[in-house]
């Protein structure tokens, strides 16, 4: 009987990266609750992970609705008691065409904030009593490439590709730390990976990218890292998981 639990944000797309993640999840025997904004995306994925005779719940979550993730954790509270594994996945790129700072849409700035720092934090928080209650939670933000734009800093000698986006992820780079910094004296870990591009978007001509059962193996290991593990880590590619 499945008895480990795991939440995936962004998980609505059969190509993304959050169905990889919980599909990976899945197979090593955790009750996957995939979630979006959009219920009947994530759906008919959950309904796929049951049929291939796996545990899984969709859910409609929007990272932006902090109502919406305290009804999701009570659901969760109801239903299984304990959260083992967060995996911080949903992301937005508003601004994929933009090449400065200076150009900026301030509208698309709050779009990737929201998702991939406010989102995230308040889920966090929202989810802390089941994180809790599990014997030794993980917590996983998926970070991005990008963010090495914004810590490069002087040093990029290129344009400033989707500035938003980088901003986001390379904050939520800095939040992974001061999380894993508070619940340092819990069993709860709490990392960063960036994947490195993934072939999560057929429609830009992504087919050479790392395919996404791979990005996702990654993030699944830093989910489900022993006692000894590290927190508070950005991992890639080079800089892999011990």
């Amino acid at each position: 009987m499945t008895s480990k639990t795991a939440l995936v944000t962004g998980a609505g797309r059969a190509a993304g990266l959050g169905f990889a993640v919980a599909r990976r999840l899945a197979e090593l025997d955790h009750h996957v609750v995939l979630t979006a904004r959009d219920f009947s995306a994530v759906e008919p994925l959950a309904e796929r992970l049951r049929r291939d005779g796996h545990a899984a719940t969709a859910l409609r979550l929007d990272l932006s609705d902090r109502a919406g993730m305290d009804a999701a954790a009570d659901h969760l509270t109801r239903t299984f008691g304990h959260l083992d594994v967060l995996i911080n996945n949903a992301s937005a790129m508003p601004d994929f065409r933009t090449l400065s700072a200076l150009d900026a849409d301030m509208d698309a700035v709050r779009s990737a904030l929201d998702v991939s720092v406010v989102g995230p934090w308040a889920l966090t928080q929202a989810m802390l009593p089941l994180l809790t209650a599990a014997p030794a939670a993980r917590i996983v933000n998926v970070s991005s490439l990008a963010a090495q734009q914004i810590a490069t800093g002087l040093d990029l000698g290129a344009p400033l590709r989707s500035p938003a986006y980088s901003m986001a992820k390379y904050l939520l780079n800095a939040l992974t730390g001061v999380l894993a910094r508070a619940l340092a004296d819990t069993p709860i870990l709490v990392n960063a990976v960036d994947p490195g591009s993934t072939a999560t978007h057929p429609e830009r001509d992504d087919a050479d990218d790392r395919p996404a059962a791979e990005s996702a193996h990654d993030i699944v290991r830093a989910a489900t890292l022993g006692a000894d593990g590290p927190t508070g880590q950005l991992f890639s590619r080079e800089h892999t998981l011990p």
